[in-house]
């Protein structure tokens, strides 16, 4: 009987992806300091959902999705940015390093929405890399984020880069 190979999966873990140890799953990714905001563009409202990590945020859930925006009927869709915020520890304290913005249209009513599946991954890759991509957001929901990321860490938001502030600034 041939002896089976272990599979190397993509693993979303906790803490320190090696734990002390050297073998089989070193290099495994954590997503522990990155969080998922979620802005509600007509409201100006932005609030943090874990659920979005797994595409399960309040606004996800019971909604199925289409990379075709034609497929969500226009009335009563409401306009959002997922937001991947990445924070990281420097010299003098944590500091907002990463932020990306994706976008997504919702029909909670029936049940239909449009995102980019691989754009919200590849925000996400990019935010725990340390980029900084919203350029593409309105300028109330830059300032929504702005706001927001102040109130929730003034000192982590002094601490950003110039980057970070000049992007957000309206």
């Amino acid at each position: 009987m041939a002896e089976e190979k272990k599979k190397i999966e993509f693993n979303i873990i906790k803490n320190a992806p090696t734990d002390g140890h050297r073998g089989f799953g070193v290099g495994a990714l954590s997503l522990e300091n990155v969080s998922p905001v979620i802005i509600d563009i007509n409201e100006g409202t932005a609030v943090v959902d874990i659920g979005a990590m797994h595409a399960r945020s309040a606004v996800e859930k019971r909604v199925k999705f289409s990379p075709d925006r034609s497929e969500v009927p226009e009335e009563g869709a409401k306009p959002y940015w997922l937001v991947w915020v990445t924070i990281e520890r420097g010299e003098k304290g944590s500091y907002y390093a990463g932020v990306t913005a994706c976008e997504m249209v919702i029909n909670k009513e029936k049940r239909r929405g449009y995102k980019s599946l691989p754009e919200h991954v590849n925000r996400l890759d990019k935010s725990m890399k340390r980029h900084i991509i919203v350029d593409h957001m309105d300028d109330r929901s830059k300032k929504v984020l702005a706001n927001f990321l102040q109130e929730q860490n003034q000192e982590m938001w002094v601490l950003s880069s110039d980057e970070l502030k000049a992007a957000l600034r309206v």
